[in-house]
């Protein structure tokens, strides 16, 4: 069932050469095996005459033969039978993958194996070696590699042509392990997030994955979608969970923000519980790397001065803006609750000219300069230099009186 090769380099080449100029199928095989059919006494003329030499597998298939096998992702497949007398030992007398694959994963009892599908041309070598070796093969199950968009074309998931495809990328980057692992559940199983939906408080890895459910061609990777996978599941951490994988995180690739909420722990975790715990908690956060340009204002090591010159509520003047600072300084409280709080800004309003709510100010426009949002903005921009941020109440809440008035004096 096997035999020793002696057929050089060069030899192989003329062997490549000739078949070419023939139009025949490349191989060593049927009439071009030449030491397929040496007798005993040439082998052991070879063998006196130390030429080295490979073992091959006499393949019993045929030229029209053709086998049937079917795939566990792919179903049924047609394909040639094996005709090339493959190398199964080297010359220096190591085995081939493909001969290493037959005996080793029969003595390790291996049942299923998963592969990509750039495999499935070799499934007709890999049968036919557990046939004439006189072993059940196992299962195969050829996946299609990952796609990626390119413009407007698909292609392959590589290393060569973009980050994704690192570990290190997402390491670094920030993104929590369990989104990799929900986005590429979803990857495997279509069902998987309706699974999900159903099931939201239960782990991922009560899902069962089915082989049936495997697509059989490539599923494409979807940086938004994937985006929206961990932003769903960094919105259910609580504030601790969120602050312990982000001092982890920032230990390692931002040290001066590590430093910076280990030394102030109680303040950041409480930042960092703004809008969590609620049915609908807020999504700010798509990996850990999000966090320190979404909440530095919150410190006064990374808050600036410019970043509230450089932000202005356009439908205030500054005269207007001088004179609400001011008004909101002599009524500021941090012991209003927020209903008494917001009561207190309307009120406000009504002293600078602005409306208490949209309503009055649709109801007789030319009466007011604007509403209580124009006014909430002058007071969220001088404290945090956004117009974008989370509740206004919560954040002076977590930043204390000193630093409030503190900064809003600096913003006149």
């Amino acid at each position: 069932m096997a035999y020793p090769c002696f057929c050089s380099l060069e030899a192989l080449d003329n062997i490549r050469s000739q078949q070419k100029a023939e139009k025949q199928l490349t191989g060593y095989c049927g009439k071009w095996a030449r030491c397929r059919n040496l007798t005993s006494g040439e082998i052991q003329e070879n063998l006196d005459a130390g030429k080295p030499f490979v073992i091959r597998l006499k393949s019993p298939g045929s030229p029209d033969g053709k086998i049937v096998y079917k795939d566990l992702f792919k179903g049924e497949i047609t394909l040639p039978e094996n005709i090339q007398d493959i190398v199964i030992l080297k010359s220096d007398g190591l085995p081939t993958y493909h001969f290493a694959h037959a005996i080793d994963d029969h003595l390790m009892g291996t049942t299923h194996v998963f592969r990509g599908d750039e495999w499935l041309s070799s499934i007709p070598v890999h049968l036919q070696l557990f046939e004439v070796i006189g072993w059940d093969p196992p299962f195969y199950g050829h996946i299609s590699p990952i796609m990626k968009m390119d413009g407007t074309s698909k292609r392959k998931f590589s290393k060569r042509k973009g980050p994704e495809f690192a570990v290190s990328w997402y390491q670094e980057q920030g993104y929590a392990g369990p989104a990799v692992t929900e986005y590429l559940l979803g990857l495997a199983n279509s069902n998987y997030e309706e699974w999900h939906l159903k099931n939201p408080h239960a782990p991922y890895d009560d899902f069962i994955v089915s082989i049936e459910k495997m697509s059989g061609s490539g599923a494409l990777f979807d940086i938004n979608k994937f985006n929206d996978v961990s932003r769903n599941v960094i919105a259910t951490l609580s504030s601790s969970e969120v602050y312990d994988a982000l001092t982890e995180w920032s230990a390692q690739y931002d040290k001066g923000f590590h430093d910076l909420i280990t030394k102030y722990k109680d303040y950041t975790i409480k930042i960092l519980s703004i809008g969590r715990g609620s049915d609908k908690p807020r999504k700010d956060y798509v990996k850990w790397s999000d966090v320190k340009p979404a909440i530095s204002y919150f410190y006064d090591e990374l808050h600036s001065d410019s970043s509230t010159q450089n932000c202005w509520p356009e439908a205030v003047s500054k005269a207007d803006a001088a004179k609400i600072i001011r008004a909101y300084i002599d009524i500021y409280d941090e012991t209003d609750d927020n209903t008494v709080w917001f009561e207190k800004m309307k009120n406000l309003c009504e002293q600078v000219g602005y409306a208490r709510d949209m309503k009055s100010l649709k109801k007789n426009p030319s009466a007011f300069k604007g509403h209580v949002g124009d006014v909430a903005m002058v007071l969220r921009i001088a404290l945090t230099g956004r117009t974008n941020t989370p509740d206004l109440y919560e954040i002076m809440q977590f930043m204390g009186r000193s630093r409030v008035i503190e900064r809003l004096k600096r913003y006149l």
